[in-house]
């Protein structure tokens, strides 16, 4: 089958910077492998046309990037959404009259599913929604957005969203049935052989450093932490990047200030992403909102208990499955008290969990799960 994916993340220079992308580009691939012809259009720094691994890539320019840092509520980033959006609509259509896919998915909701929607009606093709997040619990509260998103919605063959929660969600909005599929990227890490008892504990968060994420929550959170707390940590790595950049910096040269065991790191690439979950005993997520985060996945591969707060699906993933320790609140105070917890015992417990919890977040099983839903009749109530 011919299959065109549109998103708004795809990896270009530094991979570190688009998880979401590289999950793209990992489902890409396993379509590929499925034996499908895959062709992807994604947002760049510049116009280009490639092969990757069997796999078209064609990125059309964009003035600024990461697109999710664009807010269609500010006037002043009225142009570059403007150019974005004409852009996307201007490639996806070519893309389609030139390759003539049996299918599109958009990956995500919107604009990528504008994009799909207005080809698809064109030239008389199929399109699929898989919906994050950010599309449903953020742009769904813009009223004219919510209008447009809910036809997107509506006009889909098939619908998917990357939690269970959030699949309700899409449902209310569009009317019609949504399908959970697992966003989640090849995440090759050894076999775990480091299960901490009573030894020192390491920490790790990764990720963008913006409110939704909770970063700031995290180190507010530490600044609570008793000196007894302090003397069960190893060391504290903090990767990643975004609006906090400044903030997050200022705080954890404060706490290193202070001798605590916290380091600033910046984007990871895959191997490295590897290498910290491998070194950590907890992966932090300490989001104010979130669905199924790909770092969640991430640590499962790892072999890695969380320590998360209560928004979205994990406290169904995290207390269900029993595969780290769930935070009472999303406060600072919560997550400091959800850390002394996890502080105190061993993350032998939840061996067993993770192991089956990793199989459900597979990304080649993620693919075959959407090959499988493009047979049958398209979705609805």
């Amino acid at each position: 089958m011919k299959l065109l994916l549109v998103t708004t993340s795809y990896p270009e220079s530094n991979e570190g910077e688009a998880a979401a992308g590289f999950f793209v580009k990992d489902f890409a691939d396993a379509l590929h492998a499925e034996n499908n012809e895959v062709e992807v259009v994604a947002p760049a720094r510049n116009s280009l046309y490639t092969n990757e691994s069997g796999v078209g890539v064609r990125r059309f320019a964009v003035p600024r990037l990461p697109l999710s840092l664009l807010r269609p509520s500010s006037p002043g980033h009225w142009p570059a959404v403007v150019r974005t959006l004409a852009g996307g609509y201007r490639a996806v259509e070519h893309s389609c009259a030139e390759q003539r896919p049996h299918h599109i998915l958009a990956l995500w909701a919107l604009p990528s599913g504008a994009w799909a929607a207005r080809a698809g009606r064109r030239l008389n093709i199929p399109y699929s929604t898989w919906a994050l997040g950010s599309d449903i619990w953020s742009l769904g509260r813009i009223p004219v957005i919510r209008t447009i998103l809910g036809s997107v919605l509506r006009g889909a063959s098939h619908s998917f969203a990357d939690g269970f929660a959030l699949a309700l969600d899409v449902e209310r909005l569009s009317g019609r049935a949504c399908g959970f599929l697992p966003s989640s990227r090849f995440f090759p890490c050894k076999a775990r052989n480091r299960w901490r008892v009573q030894e020192p504990c390491r920490l790790a968060y990764l990720g963008r450093w913006h409110p939704n994420k909770g970063v700031d929550i995290l180190l507010d959170s530490l600044n609570m932490l008793e000196k007894e707390a302090w003397s069960r940590i190893e060391g504290i790595r903090i990767c990643g990047g975004g609006p906090l950049r400044e903030a997050v910096h200022e705080a954890g040269a404060r706490l290193a200030g202070m001798g605590r065991p916290v380091e600033i790191g910046g984007f990871l690439n895959r191997d490295q992403a590897v290498e910290l979950f491998e070194w950590a005993d907890y992966v932090l997520l300490p989001s104010r909102i979130e669905s199924i985060p790909v770092v969640f996945s991430d640590a499962m591969a790892a072999g890695c208990p969380v320590v998360a707060m209560p928004v979205g699906d994990l406290p169904r993933l995290v207390q269900e499955h029993e595969v780290g320790i769930l935070s009472e609140s999303v406060t600072p105070q919560g997550f400091a008290v959800a850390l002394e917890r996890a502080l105190a015992m061993s993350t032998d417990r939840f061996r067993g969990n993770i192991a089956h919890v990793a199989r459900l977040f597979d990304v080649r099983s993620a693919a075959v799960q959407f090959m499988e839903c493009l047979k049958k009749p398209s979705s609805g109530k």
